[in-house]
């Protein structure tokens, strides 16, 4: 398995540091587990035989936010966590420029596995996040962490939900907000006013950005029903 040891070394330490109880060794070892099948699967299918650099380090970003999702899980002591789920979340997110660059420097490039693998450890990062800060903040929080996960099953009941997007780097600046807020606001070392308008500001990034998404993925697919319409039209017309 991919990095399986690492994220076993990484839950290993946090239980020896902070304690770490069933629930938490459960979902960070699932959260892990998970990371490497679905990598391995698409290394597969694409013919990969090897993780390259830039991936790499987005696999290690998702081993730091398994540890995260671990501390996040093992709730019953989540003051004691607040140190570490701090470091593991702002260690990813200085992970998170260094990936893009490497990919842009090196003869991996940028793929569209790497840019793929690049958002779900994002938006992975920001649901574990926004559940060890929605108890702080409110439980509001949960629909930025929850944004990514419902559009992903609104497209399984609206089909056109999963037609291509255009590459947009909006997009990920948005993520980095969400992740670098949520971040703060789990540190509590802010006033409550200003992370209340911080997450407030960063959940209205987040809804533009996904309006803005399902808005061109709309107005595509009323072109593609237009398109559909007049060729049945001109094929009925032919046939008189």
């Amino acid at each position: 398995m991919i990095a399986g040891g690492c994220a076993v070394a990484l839950l290993a330490g946090l239980a020896a540091v902070d304690g770490l109880g069933p629930l938490g060794w459960l979902a960070g070892l699932a959260a892990a587990a998970t990371t490497n099948v679905l990598l391995s699967r698409g290394l597969d299918r694409r013919g990969v035989s090897r993780v390259h650099p830039p991936n790499g380090i987005t696999l290690t970003r998702a081993m730091l936010v398994a540890g995260v999702a671990a501390l996040v899980a093992d709730g019953a002591t989540r003051t004691a966590h607040t140190v570490a789920v701090v470091a593991l979340a702002t260690l990813a997110l200085v992970l998170d420029a260094v990936d893009g660059l490497v990919a842009r420097r090196t003869e991996s490039g940028v793929t569209e596995l790497g840019a793929r693998f690049d958002m779900e450890v994002d938006a992975f990062l920001i649901l574990v996040l926004s559940g060890f800060v929605a108890p702080i903040a409110g439980l509001w929080v949960l629909a930025i962490g929850g944004a990514r996960y419902a559009y992903w099953a609104a497209g399984w009941v609206l089909p056109w939900l999963r037609s291509p997007l255009p590459s947009r780097y909006w997009r990920k600046v948005v993520a980095a907000i969400q992740g670098i807020v949520l971040t703060v606001a789990a540190s509590q070392l802010v006033p409550t006013l200003v992370i209340d308008v911080a997450l407030g500001v960063a959940f209205a990034l987040l809804a533009e950005s996904f309006g803005r998404d399902v808005w061109w993925q709309w107005k595509g697919r009323r072109a593609v029903v237009r398109r559909k319409r007049d060729t049945a039209t001109l094929a009925l017309a032919g046939t008189r």
